[in-house]
């Protein structure tokens, strides 16, 4: 029986709506919308103007390098390192506008120590067939003692000349009033997007996770793509590293401490699989945000900040069971 272009677009139409309806990342978006109206109504201090610009403002610096961290998870790895990167970057920023450079040369030694540190990671994995935790894991203690020894384990408070331009860069609001880290965020968000979505890296990265050696088959170049993802890792950890610099107006060698685990958890909660081969930049805003928001409401809600590790825990583990479900209703 001939189908009708009428039946075909109601279909494709059906066929969307299931795939978001039945996708992670819908679900945790309602879940902090959800959380976000429950907390206007249970205190009074939630929905104020101030505390939304904090909670926007904060959420930006695990965000940006979850969306990094995205697709060295699609691929199939993991990068333990970012917090550390994002510590010996702002370091880095900090230490070079201290010794009298200007905020160009901070940021260019910034970025090129965090490209380097990216690609001796992938390196090692995409050559050597180094485990990429084992990888990442030791750098996640270089890069720290690399930052102790950079300013001898000191606070940097005073950037040379170009100080109040490094403060307006990361705590600025230049544009509607709108915190400078949140516009970064969206920007670096779209361009990931776009990547993944529409240019033919983004189809490598998906298809190295889907399976590795079937892309190895089809021409796909497996290792240089790999060491690429890693250096945007490093990469997207080195510039909220200067973002933070910027708004907190100090580094200190505990920048980051734990981040690390923040930003894994914002990727996987957001939908992608930790096994490779799925993950969307906004499924890694909308984790990092419900990461915020819980930790916002515990001091609203004046339960022990301790609890944070449990809530956040017991996310990612629901996050795994429904990735679990939905594979396994797939595969029956």
């Amino acid at each position: 029986m001939a189908i009708t272009l009428d039946q075909t677009i109601a279909q494709k139409q059906r066929n969307w709506l299931a795939g978001i309806l039945g996708g992670q990342t819908f679900w945790v978006l309602i879940a902090v919308i959800l959380a976000c109206v429950f907390l206007s109504f249970a205190t009074d201090s939630f929905a104020t103007a101030k505390n939304l610009y904090n909670i926007t403002r904060n959420v930006t610096f695990v965000a940006i390098i979850a969306l990094g961290m995205t697709l060295v998870i699609i691929t199939g790895g993991i990068d333990l390192s970012v917090g550390s990167v994002l510590c010996l970057c702002s370091m880095v920023l900090a230490v070079v506008m201290h010794a009298g450079y200007s905020i160009e040369i901070g940021i260019a030694a910034s970025i090129g120590t965090a490209l380097v540190i990216g690609a001796f990671n992938g390196v090692l994995i995409a050559y050597l067939n180094f485990p990429p935790f084992v990888v990442t894991l030791g750098m996640l203690s270089i890069a720290r003692s690399l930052a102790m020894v950079a300013s001898n384990n000191t606070v940097v408070f005073q950037f040379g000349p170009d100080h109040e331009a490094l403060l307006s860069l990361g705590g600025g609001a230049w544009f509607l009033g709108i915190a400078n880290p949140v516009l970064y965020m969206i920007v670096l968000a779209l361009l990931t997007g776009f990547v993944l979505r529409w240019t033919r890296f983004g189809r490598y990265v998906f298809a190295i996770g889907g399976n590795e050696h079937a892309a190895t088959l089809t021409g796909v170049p497996v290792r240089r793509i790999k060491i690429a993802v890693y250096m945007i890792s490093a990469l997207s950890a080195g510039i909220a590293g200067i973002v933070q610099t910027g708004w907190l107006g100090a580094v200190t060698t505990n920048i980051g401490a734990g981040m690390e685990l923040q930003v894994i958890a914002a990727a996987v909660i957001g939908g992608a699989n930790l096994a490779g081969g799925v993950g969307t930049a906004f499924g890694a805003l909308v984790g990092a945000a419900l990461i915020e928001v819980i930790r916002n409401s515990l001091g609203l809600l004046g339960i022990n900040a301790f609890w944070q590790g449990t809530f956040i825990g017991g996310a990612i583990v629901l996050a795994v069971l429904f990735d679990r479900i939905r594979n396994f209703r797939q595969s029956e």
